[in-house]
C-alpha cells in the first residue's frame, strides 16, 4: 500500500474537517483509487460522482497512476459571476 496526502479546499475541507487527509491506495493505485478511499472517510459523501482531481497540478482522470510524494488535490466546484 502507498500512503498519499490529499489536499482539500473550500467545501471539501469543511466536509472532511481538514485541509488535507492521508489515505492508503494500492501500490499501483490510480486517481479512481484515491476517490474510492476518500468516499469511505467521514465527509466523503459530499464528493460528486466524478470529482475534479489534480495530480502534480494537472487535472487528471481516474485512470492516471498515483505514487507516494505526488501532490494530489481534490478541487471543489467553483461558482462565480
Amino acid at each position: 500500500m502507498t500512503e498519499l496526502q490529499v489536499l482539500l479546499f473550500a467545501s471539501y475541507a469543511e466536509a472532511f474537517g481538514a485541509a488535507a487527509v492521508t489515505i492508503a491506495v494500492p501500490d499501483s493505485g490510480t486517481v479512481a483509487d484515491v476517490i474510492a478511499a476518500l468516499r469511505v472517510l467521514p465527509g466523503g459523501h459530499v464528493l460528486p460522482p466524478r470529482p475534479l482531481v489534480a495530480v502534480d497540478r494537472r487535472y487528471s482522470p481516474g485512470t492516471v497512476a498515483v505514487k507516494a510524494g505526488q501532490e494530489v488535490a481534490v478541487i471543489p466546484p467553483v461558482a462565480g459571476g
